[in-house]
Parts: structure tokens; sequence; C-alpha cells
């Protein structure tokens, strides 16, 4: 499915580029206009990510992600700076469908793993950031892509599978942000050694194109931000495109 993607700081749309607050993009204060409208358009599943909150999380914009979880009908995922049980918790409650969690999936796994037992697979998406080197050795990076964590995509999923590891959003940084098309080999190669996970694919959406490249690949949900922000393609086309080519 096509996952719409909006990052907010301080209430405000933004985007970064690869990760770098001091690269920021301002798109406006209309966060839930934008959301209802690509509900309007079809969009059956909202992906929000609380940049506030990831670089501070005593600053989470609870009820800013209030307010935008009831005001539309569809699931949101939300994620930003997950470290602890209750970040989980305060989410959930929300009203988030399912939360994501990044840095801390891998620098921390028996907690999260507790989160696992105690919320259920269907409620935690792993958000896995990766760098591919010249051997194609995807290394996760953390920490906002500041850190190298020092394993690879596949053992943290090796990690998290006897918890019944359900939903992964993957991306390959290189591509984040810069509307240069998807690493489809990538969701390739990982649908097939995995089977059994939903991974959605993030970074490099910047026309219809390239949402029709990852037909076929594997990848089960397709995060599309920047391009819906600058007008590439409507939401209403981006599903037409992954349903139809």
């Amino acid at each position: 499915m096509i996952i719409p993607a909006l990052d907010l700081i301080d209430g405000k749309v933004v985007r970064l580029h690869q990760g770098d607050y001091e690269q920021q993009r301002d798109y406006g204060s209309d966060p839930l206009p934008r959301l209802q409208d690509y509900e309007r358009q079809g969009a059956a599943l909202l992906h929000l990510v609380d940049l506030t909150g990831a670089k501070d999380p005593t600053l989470r914009q609870i009820p800013l992600l209030t307010t935008l979880l009831r005001g539309v009908t569809v699931p949101v995922q939300v994620g930003g700076g997950i470290r602890q049980r209750d970040d989980v918790a305060a989410l959930l409650a929300a009203g988030a469908s399912r939360v994501v969690v990044g840095s801390t999936a891998v620098k921390n796994p028996a907690e999260v793993k507790a989160w696992f037992a105690e919320f259920g697979p269907d409620a935690i998406v792993l958000a896995l950031d990766v760098r591919i080197d010249a051997a194609q050795r995807k290394e996760v990076a953390i920490s906002g892509w500041q850190e190298a964590a020092g394993v690879t995509l596949e053992e943290v999923i090796g990690w998290y599978q006897p918890s019944g590891l359900k939903h992964v959003l993957c991306t390959d940084i290189s591509r984040d942000g810069t509307l240069s098309g998807s690493n489809v080999a990538l969701y390739q190669e990982i649908a097939a050694a995995f089977p059994a996970i939903a991974f959605q694919s993030s970074g490099g959406i910047g026309a219809l194109d390239d949402i029709a490249a990852l037909r076929g690949s594997g990848a089960q949900g397709v995060i599309v931000g920047r391009a819906l922000l600058e007008g590439k393609f409507s939401v209403t086309e981006a599903i037409s495109c992954w349903q139809n080519g």
C-alpha cells in the first residue's frame, strides 16, 4: 500500500535531508488538513514522525499527535525517539495503531522484545535504516544515522523473529529525501529472504515511475513523504500506480 508520511517539528511539517536537522525544509503548519486530505484520497495507512520528540523525548508532541490521530479514521503508525516502554504506551494511548521503533531496537533488544510480548507484534514496526557498502553488506545505522551499529539488517531481523516480528520499515539512507528513486534490489532481496515479514520501503520516491518500479519487489508498503509535499503526484495517483502500474 501507499503510506503518506509527515515529519513534524514543533507542530510544523518539515523534511530533513538524510536526517540532518541543519538541513530542514518547512512545508507549513497544517499537518491535520494534510492528513485528512491524504485519507480522502484513499490512503489506508498514514505515517508520522515526531522529530521534536526524537531529538528530545521530554518534548514529545503528545497533544499534537493526539489531535492528529483523532482527526483521521485510518490507522496511523507513529515514531520518533522511542526509547522506553512508556513511550510506546503513550503513543498507543494517544491513538497510534503502531509505534515505530528504531535505534532502541538495535541498542537494547531485550527491552524491545519485552514490548513485543506486552503490546503484541502488530503494534510495533521496526525502523531499520541501512548503509550498503561495496560488498553489499547492509549495515544498520542508529542515532539519527550518525552512528554505525556494527550489525546488519539481517542480523537484527533475526533477533526479533522469535518475538513474532511482522513489520519492518527499511530505509536505504543514501536514497532518503533525494527523490532519486528507491533501491528496488534491496527490497527484492530482503522480502525473498524473510517472506513472513511485511516490509515497508522508504527513501527516494520522486515520481510515479519509482512506485511502479517497486511493484513486484516484495515490499508491501511504500512510504511517500517529500514527493507528496512538493506535488510531484497525488495520493490518488500513487495508489492507482501501485495497484495498476
